[in-house]
C-alpha cells in the first residue's frame, strides 16, 4: 500500500521536490551575499556611529525577494491541503475508482490511514524545508529589523503545522463534500479562516502578556488624536476622535507589542477631558484626523508649551506597555505548533472515522 501511494503521489512530490531546489539555488545565491553585507557593514556600525543609516541601507537589500520567499512559505500550506489534500479522496469518488479501491483485500481505512501518513509527512517535509531555507536566508535581515514576530508566520517550525493541518482539512473536506472544486474552495476558506483566528483570538492568548511602565517623555510624546476603534453610530452620537497625548513607541528589541496605554495609578486611561483640563491651552488645537493614530503638528512656538503639559499630565499619569519578550519567540513557536498538529490529528481520525462508517 506504501508502494501503491507512493506511485499515485509522484507527480505531486516531484513539483514539491522542484520547487524546494528553486528556492534552495536561489538562497545559495543571494544569502551569502547578505551575510557578508552585514558581517562587513552592519556588525560594525556602531564604531562608527552610523548605524541608523547602514541599517535602513541594509534592510532595503532585495526587499522584492524577501517579500516574494515570505509570501510563498505563507501560501504553501494552502496549495498543499488545496491540491494535495482535498483531492485525495474526492477524486476517487468522482470518477467512480472509489468503491473498486475500497473492495481489495486493503481495508478503506487501512488504505486511507497509509495515504494520510505517507503525504502528510511529505507535506510538512516541504513546508519544513521551505521554511528552514528562508529562514537561513532572511536570518541577518531579522537581526537587523528587530522584529522577529513580525515574521513569526513565515519562519521556523510553525509552518510545519500549518502544512500538516491544511492537508488534513483539505482530506476531510473531500471526504464530506465529495466532489473535488467544492472541497478546494471550502479547504481554502476554512484554512484562512482558522489562520486569522489563531493569529488574531488564540496567539495572543497562549501566554500571559508583560507589563512596563514607562514615564511620560516630553520630548518624544506627541499631541493628536484617537479614533481607530470607533463605530458609525459611536461617531454619529457624539464619540468622535479624541484628543490624546501619544508616547513614541518604546524601544524593546525583538519584542511583540500588544498596546501602549497612559494611565494613572487606579489604571484609569487619560482622556480628552482631564486632558483639556490640565492643557487647556494645547487643547484648543485641533487634532489630527480619525481613522487611527495622527499626531498634530505644531509649531516652534507651541512645542514648549506642549512639553509643558506632558510634564504637567506625566506628574499623575505614566505609559504602560503591554508586551511579549523577544524569549518568549520559541514558546510561541512551540505552542502554536502543538495546536495545528493537534488540529490535523483530530480532522485525520474524523475522516478515518466518516470513510469507516460511510458506504462509498
Amino acid at each position: 500500500m506504501i508502494r501503491l501511494t507512493w506511485r499515485q503521489f509522484r507527480a505531486q512530490a516531484a513539483v514539491g521536490l522542484g520547487a524546494l531546489v528553486a528556492v534552495a539555488i536561489i538562497s545559495a545565491l543571494t544569502g551569502p551575499h547578505l551575510a557578508h553585507l552585514y558581517n562587513t557593514a552592519v556588525a560594525s556600525c556602531g564604531a562608527h556611529g552610523d548605524c541608523p543609516a547602514v541599517t535602513t541601507a541594509f534592510l532595503s537589500n532585495d526587499s522584492s525577494l524577501r517579500s516574494g520567499l515570505g509570501i510563498l512559505v505563507l501560501v504553501v500550506p494552502g496549495i498543499i491541503g488545496i491540491f494535495w489534500g482535498a483531492p485525495l479522496v474526492a477524486r476517487e469518488i468522482e470518477a467512480g475508482t472509489i468503491a473498486l479501491a475500497w473492495t481489495q483485500s486493503v481495508t478503506r481505512t487501512r488504505w486511507l490511514a497509509v495515504k494520510l501518513v505517507v503525504i502528510g509527512l511529505a507535506s510538512m517535509a516541504v513546508a519544513g524545508l521551505l521554511s528552514l531555507a528562508v529562514s537561513w536566508w532572511g536570518s541577518p535581515l531579522d537581526r537587523v529589523s528587530m522584529s522577529q514576530f513580525g515574521s513569526f508566520d513565515q519562519r521556523d517550525i510553525v509552518p510545519i503545522g500549518y502544512a500538516a493541518f491544511a492537508f488534513a482539512l483539505g482530506v476531510t473536506a473531500g471526504v464530506l463534500i465529495r466532489r473535488t472544486l467544492p472541497a478546494m474552495a471550502a479547504t481554502l476558506v476554512a484554512l484562512v479562516t482558522v489562520r486569522l483566528a489563531v493569529t488574531s483570538w488564540i496567539r495572543p492568548l497562549l501566554i500571559v502578556p508583560l507589563h512596563r511602565d514607562l514615564a511620560l517623555s516630553p520630548v518624544s510624546t506627541g499631541y493628536g488624536s484617537s479614533g481607530s476603534g470607533l463605530t458609525f453610530f459611536a461617531m454619529l452620537f457624539g464619540g468622535g476622535p479624541q484628543a490624546t497625548l501619544q508616547p513614541s513607541p518604546p524601544s524593546i528589541p525583538d519584542a511583540w507589542i500588544y498596546s501602549t496605554r497612559i494611565v494613572d495609578k487606579a489604571g484609569h486611561a487619560l482622556t480628552s477631558r482631564v486632558l483639556n483640563s490640565d492643557c487647556p491651552g494645547l487643547a484648543a488645537g485641533r487634532p489630527g484626523p480619525a481613522g487611527g493614530h495622527a499626531r498634530a503638528h505644531v509649531s516652534a512656538g507651541a512645542q514648549q508649551g506642549l512639553q509643558d503639559c506632558v510634564a504637567k499630565v506625566g506628574a499623575t499619569y505614566r505609559e504602560v506597555v503591554t508586551y511579549q519578550p523577544a524569549s518568549r519567540y520559541w514558546a510561541f513557536q512551540w505552542y502554536e505548533l502543538a495546536i495545528f498538529l493537534g488540529g490535523a490529528l483530530i480532522l485525520g481520525g474524523f475522516a478515518l472515522w466518516w470513510v469507516r462508517r460511510r458506504p462509498a
